[in-house]
């Protein structure tokens, strides 16, 4: 087995032309046995083991600085680094993570998770390189649909005033950004590279420059020309014109090809884009036939591709499908928008039956808000459906845009709270801190599939900004007895009595319900709320709350620092109540990948945890398991 030879960095440069045929087959093989059994992102990674093998090859480890941008394509990276072994454990709380981490291994020189990064980080490494005077080489690997993001062309217009190497990888596997020429394209990129044409170009035009008068102008009449003459012959030119020089198209599975480019590449004073041509998916035929369910596929069976454990209940994604394509159905003026998540978010129904009034903006979380707020502004009322770790990467848009215009944006706030596998970069539980700063946001949460329902409708008339934050996975079906009106900043009593008042937000609520019940088997009497509004909460409530109920436990899927808890802790210390409020929400941390569930016991928001916290702040006020009857 060819794989077995790779066992550090720089391993790959040892092999043969034939062992490196073998080993791209081996890597497949290993990758498609692996997530089939532990899940993760296939398509992606299938489509680049030839290009990562041929920047290893190209590459001297870990001194040159390679970026993965998102990282979720990093696996053959991890594997050529050495990293064979923690496959079994990838993704796993306290195993290897799915994406590059610099803790994790010195070939991985930048965190990533998020899209459009790479190349502003590979510009700050190349910067930095100068600076210090260090000797390496800078490439960063971008895919087609990260530069669909706007700071990864603010970061290719800041490289053009580079004056020394660094490469851009273009991992191109869905649009063709330019016309692949073939012979021509391979003859002008090598032509244009070479050391002669370079020197004669910049040689020609410093000596026009300095003839009196007519030299400029001779100048800026060959630019045009030759710039006519390039758009007719020569792809890529959008990068050509913001002085990027571009090589390609290559073919992503000819590791030779790009090998060749990169040596030319290696060779410019500047910034440099190699355009590689990729398939997703390659070589696994349900993942070429359907990239985009093998994005982040969950464990499958490999003969067929088909889930070894195939969903039977509804998500809260699902829920949220069928209600937009209904509310589509009834409203005219409602709209759908996506950053590149059509599938993601549940918006796929929508946009096949409304196409007209569905829009999906690439990944540009920044550009979809003002969009919106500019359908807002013009009378439509435009849903934009994102994921919790997304949206805050426009939060300047949806505070300046939105809400100081109150404009009538919906944010419908996917994977909300603890994520699991994809860590750090992925966990929503950062939205009900950042949007509660904004003054006219108003933020609601569901403790039920129902209810879901009912606060989309609610939202969509509501005329004013309005965020609803619902989790990953199955939506809960309990407590559907309880369904009030969903009236702005009101909550709902679950269950009544005094003594401990739970206040549970949103997926705390069906933790709550259990919590309820193991401390009324303990003899505590208990109350139950369901907060349904993060913001603004209901103040009537609260005041009422101490009348019966010495300890108040605030619960939330958030963190605490700026979360729901924080709030109604400054409330009732603003009004001197002397009852105790005991806030469960996540710590002021960072949580890495695994298990949803044991992450819940690692962040203390799991039902054993709060129930033991809550008996322990209960004694602290004196009061013992009472045994009150509700009214």
């Amino acid at each position: 087995m060819v794989l077995e030879k790779i066992k550090k960095e720089n391993d790959i440069k040892e092999l043969s032309w034939e062992e490196l045929k073998i080993l791209s087959t081996e890597i497949r093989e290993f990758l498609i046995e692996k997530i089939s059994e532990n899940g993760g992102h296939l398509a992606s990674n299938l489509g680049v083991v030839e290009l990562t093998m041929a920047l290893h090859l190209s590459l001297d480890f870990p001194k040159d600085r390679l970026i993965w941008d998102v990282g979720h394509q990093s696996y053959t990276h991890k594997l050529l680094t050495g990293r064979r072994d923690g496959f079994d454990g990838m993704r796993k709380y306290g195993g290897m993570s799915g994406f590059p981490k610099r803790r994790e291994s010195a070939c991985d020189c930048f965190d990533t998770g998020h899209s459009s990064t790479s190349i502003s980080a590979g510009l700050g490494y190349a910067h930095a390189r100068e600076i210090t005077g260090e000797d390496y080489r800078v490439v960063s690997v971008i895919g087609d649909g990260a530069m669909t993001g706007g700071m990864a062309f603010e970061a290719l217009n800041n490289a053009a005033l580079l004056n020394t190497n660094f490469i851009i990888v273009l991992n191109d596997n869905n649009m063709s950004i330019s016309e692949n020429v073939g012979g021509l394209s391979s003859y002008l990129a090598g032509f244009r590279t070479a050391d002669a044409y370079l020197d004669l170009k910049l040689g020609v035009m410093n000596s026009l420059s300095r003839i009196p008068v007519y030299g400029d102008r001779v100048v800026e009449r060959i630019r045009k020309t030759k710039s006519g003459i390039k758009q007719l012959l020569i792809p890529g030119m959008l990068f050509e014109e913001m002085g990027i020089i571009y090589l390609g198209p290559v073919d992503g599975g000819d590791i030779r090809g790009i090998m060749k480019l990169m040596r030319e590449a290696s060779n410019i004073d500047g910034p440099v884009l190699i355009h590689v041509i990729t398939h997703k998916g390659a070589g696994y035929s349900p993942a070429e036939r359907h990239p985009a369910r093998f994005h982040g596929a969950e464990p499958f069976e490999i003969d067929t591709g088909l889930p070894k454990h195939p969903r039977t209940t509804a998500n809260y994604t699902d829920i949220f499908s069928t209600v937009m394509r209904k509310l589509g159905d009834r409203d005219e003026k409602v709209v759908a928008i996506t950053a590149a998540m059509t599938d993601g978010t549940g918006l796929k129904r929508f946009r096949n039956m409304f196409p007209k009034r569905f829009f999906d903006v690439g990944i540009a979380e920044q550009h979809a808000v003002t969009f919106a707020a500019g359908l807002a502004a013009a009378g439509l009322k435009p849903v934009f459906a994102v994921y919790s770790s997304f949206l805050q990467r426009a939060y300047d848009q949806v505070l300046h845009d939105v809400c100081i215009q109150n404009l009538p944006v919906v944010f419908a706030i996917d994977r909300a709270g603890l994520v699991g596998s994809d860590g750090e970069t992925h966990q929503g539980i950062f939205d009900i801190s950042y949007l509660s700063s904004i003054p006219g946001m108003t933020i609601l949460a569901p403790k039920n599939k129902w209810e879901l329902s009912d606060m989309i409708k609610f939202a969509l008339n509501f005329g004013a900004p309005v965020a609803i934050r619902y989790p990953r996975g199955e939506a809960y079906t309990g407590l559907s007895e309880y369904r009030e009106p969903v009236v702005c900043g009101k909550s709902e009593w679950i269950c009544r009595e005094s003594g401990i008042a739970l206040f549970a937000l949103g997926s705390m609520v069906k933790t709550a319900e259990s919590v309820r019940k193991s401390l009324k088997e303990e003899g505590y009497a208990c109350s139950l709320l369901n907060a349904r509004f993060a913001k603004p909460f209901d103040r009537e409530a609260l005041l009422e709350i101490p009348e019966k109920h010495s300890l108040i436990v605030t619960m939330e899927e958030n963190v605490a620092n700026g979360g729901f808890g924080e709030q109604i802790t400054r409330f009732y210390s603003e009004h001197g109540s002397p009852v105790r409020v005991l806030n469960i929400a996540i710590p002021d941390a960072y949580v890495e990948h695994g298990n949803v569930e044991m992450l819940w016991r690692e962040t203390g928001i799991d039902r054993d945890t709060i129930l033991q916290k809550t008996v322990a702040e209960y004694a602290k006020a004196g009061r013992s398991p009472e045994r009150n009857s509700g009214d």
